[in-house]
């Protein structure tokens, strides 16, 4: 699936995501294909996440695809925007830390103020009013920071049932899901209750988007990859990122990261004299 979303166990100790991850970690190094030309550098265990999306795709079709298609019939389109807001919120919460630990007070500033305003206002995060207000979301996750902290993202690996990811976000996920406000509910049932409540909501809400992709896509899972990792990538640099190597690896060394979050390319010494005439000077 096609989608930049979490599934959050919340009855999972951090433990015991990180033992799952690393088992899918492990089974995809034994899969893996072995080394010849037509090899993708990021996507070295092709043959494991083949099977694996093929695994993930019957399960969706079997359970996740249909409970999401009669909660989108059976729920009136406001109560679940409610719902989709008060999850919002939530990651909104984790969001703050990481702009936080980015170094990004712009960032920051606006998770802390969406989570306290739509707190306040909306109900507990049911309305949105900080979107109103034109505080943007800064959605941001420890996979994310580990690379805007300089972490290549890895190989690509697809997830049992969690989907799409990298290396570098599966080593994140254990301090995501500790991250996650949801997974600190003490009561289980509810705490439950609210995890197979988020799953149902993110499925619905790409019911359009996987139709979509099934009917275009000649190859669903090349395009659902490079779409996946693009997005990431935009994400850890805001949407601004560096070129890329011929062989697909992001360059970040040819770039500054300023604490306030943008991308801005070094100063250069001009090619020739002529060019040197029509560049503007530095005003450092």
């Amino acid at each position: 699936m096609m989608e930049n979303y979490r599934f959050h166990a919340p009855f999972k100790s951090p433990a015991a995501i990180a033992s799952v991850a690393l088992a899918a970690l492990l089974t995809g190094c034994a899969a893996a294909p072995q080394p010849q030309e037509a090899v993708n550098p990021r996507d070295p265990w092709e043959g494991y996440n083949r099977e694996m999306t093929k695994f993930n795709d019957a399960v969706d079709k079997a359970v996740l695809k249909p409970v999401a298609t009669a909660y989108t019939k059976a729920v009136p389109s406001p109560v679940r925007t409610g719902v989709s807001n008060f999850f919002g919120n939530i990651g909104d919460t984790w969001s703050f830390v990481n702009n936080l630990l980015e170094a990004d007070v712009q960032g920051a500033l606006y998770s802390f103020w969406r989570v306290a305003v739509n707190t306040t206002f909306g109900l507990g995060g049911i309305l949105d009013p900080a979107t109103q207000m034109r505080l943007d979301r800064h959605r941001k996750d420890f996979g994310l920071t580990l690379g805007r902290w300089g972490m290549p993202p890895g190989p690509y690996l697809v997830l049992p049932i969690l989907g799409p990811s990298t290396l570098r976000d599966t080593l994140a996920l254990p301090v995501d899901v500790w991250g996650n406000l949801a997974n600190h509910i003490q009561n289980v049932p509810a705490r439950n209750s609210l995890f197979v409540l988020s799953v149902i909501n993110t499925r619905a809400q790409l019911l359009g988007a996987t139709n979509l992709l099934d009917q275009a896509a000649l190859d669903p899972y090349s395009f659902t990859r490079d779409a996946w990792l693009q997005k990431r990538r935009n994400d850890v640099y805001d949407g601004n990122p560096p070129p890329e190597d011929d062989d697909g690896s992001q360059n970040a060394a040819r770039y500054d990261r300023p604490s306030g979050g943008d991308i801005t390319p070094p100063i250069t010494a001009p090619a020739s004299p002529a060019s040197s005439a029509s560049a503007p000077q530095s005003s450092l």
